[in-house]
């Protein structure tokens, strides 16, 4: 059995029989799947421990060894601080995830700007005193609302990568569409591209493989809109509302595919993220309630 304990700035790694015999560098790579970039910095640094010693990268792994990564080790955050009201609803010493507000940017377009979500995490970590950047494993558009998952540090946010790679982070959406989707359920199984005349994407045969599963959650017929939540197999930009455009349901308020316009910017909010933690592989739930699924 694996046991991984976090001692100061190290992450330790012991008592794995299945790595008796094996080069550390073969466990590093194959094993615990560090990154070649953060294998090299590490290797320059000489920061990786076996038993508390430093040690060549051809050393072969013992039974009941102890390997020291320097996970936790102090970083310097670069990213601008911005100061806003942050709402965290999951946070442990690798991972943290977020609700994003409407109108706001997951990370910044362009060196000059400084009030996104990511520079909002950055000043969280300043104030929180986490010696390190953060590091958003996907985005939101700037007018779709909720849960935004963040990496601590660089190694954690490796492996949140290839779970999202694997498609072992499910994340939900609901949705507010216009008109009253006649099924309970379906799923919108249309190739995705970038329109060349426009900002827009499209469907296109030519397109991006892109699936949507879509479940009716309430109809009302008196405002002639539906109440629908949407789990993504891929990651398309504007996937949802590409998707639902396309099916004759735009979302409500998204101008940009059909929706009419309104107030408070086109009706979708990422309400629920799921993995299994890469290290301790406990499962992790966070979930997120907006207005408009109350109504």
């Amino acid at each position: 059995m694996l046991n991984i304990i976090r001692h100061n700035n190290y992450l330790q790694f012991s008592s794995f029989p299945e790595w008796t015999g094996k080069m550390i560098d073969d466990v590093l790579r194959n094993e615990l799947l560090v990154p070649k970039k953060l294998l090299h910095q590490w290797r320059m640094n000489k920061s990786i421990l076996l038993n508390g010693e430093v040690i060549r990268f051809e050393t072969l792994f013992s039974n009941g060894d102890t390997l020291s990564l320097p996970i936790y080790e102090s970083e310097e955050n670069d990213i601008p601080p911005f100061e806003c009201n942050l709402t965290v609803h999951y946070e442990d010493d690798d991972i943290l995830i977020v609700e994003k507000p409407n109108g706001m940017n997951t990370h910044p377009d362009s060196p000059e700007q400084k009030d996104t979500l990511l520079n909002a995490v950055s000043h969280y970590f300043n104030v929180k005193k986490i010696v390190s950047k953060p590091r958003h494993i996907h985005r939101l558009d700037r007018d779709t609302t909720g849960l935004v998952l963040f990496g601590k540090n660089a190694y954690i946010a490796s492996q949140l990568d290839r779970l999202l790679e694997m498609k072992k982070i499910k994340r939900s959406y609901v949705a507010l569409v216009e008109g009253l989707v006649k099924k309970d359920n379906e799923s919108i199984r249309s190739s995705i591209a970038r329109d060349r005349h426009t900002n827009r994407m499209r469907v296109s045969t030519t397109g991006q493989t892109a699936v949507t599963h879509l479940e009716v959650l309430e109809r009302f017929p008196n405002k002639q809109q539906t109440l629908v939540t949407c789990n993504l197999e891929t990651g398309r930009t504007h996937q949802i509302r590409v998707h639902l455009s396309s099916i004759g349901h735009p979302l409500v308020g998204d101008q940009l595919y059909g929706g009419k316009p309104i107030e408070k910017g086109q009706m979708l909010h990422a309400y629920q993220i799921e993995l299994v933690h890469p290290l301790s592989g406990r499962k992790i739930v966070a979930k997120s309630i907006t207005d408009f699924m109350r109504q």
